[in-house]
């Protein structure tokens, strides 16, 4: 069994490694601090992708492009987060400059 680390500490850890990486980073939205979900808005050069917690087939922590394979205007990953958080109030929304697309923190995408 998996042991689930608390949403406040696992956005700081974030936060803080991708500080550690020059590429900086905000909380655009605090959801519950205990047990909230978390959305990833990742801003690079052509739009922006939206990383959205999942569990794999195995059901080991991974992350699924909510937004699609390729980079999306703003507008669309906005209406995204939006959606989702009227699904999930509790859902955190970070954002982070990633000119590559891809998290500061370790993920497995699938």
């Amino acid at each position: 069994m998996d042991a689930k680390v608390k949403a406040h500490i696992w956005v700081a850890m974030a936060i803080r490694m991708s500080d550690m990486v020059g590429r900086p980073a905000a909380v655009l939205r605090r959801g519950d601090p205990d047990s909230g979900g978390l959305l990833c808005v990742l801003n690079g050069r052509e739009g922006q992708v939206v990383l959205a917690q999942a569990r794999d087939s195995e059901s080991r922590p991974a992350w699924v492009r909510g937004t699609g394979e390729g980079p999306v205007p703003p507008a669309t990953a906005d209406a995204y987060v939006e959606r989702q958080v009227k699904r999930d109030p509790d859902l955190w929304v970070l954002e982070f400059e990633a000119p590559d697309y891809l998290p500061p923190f370790e993920a497995r995408l699938i």
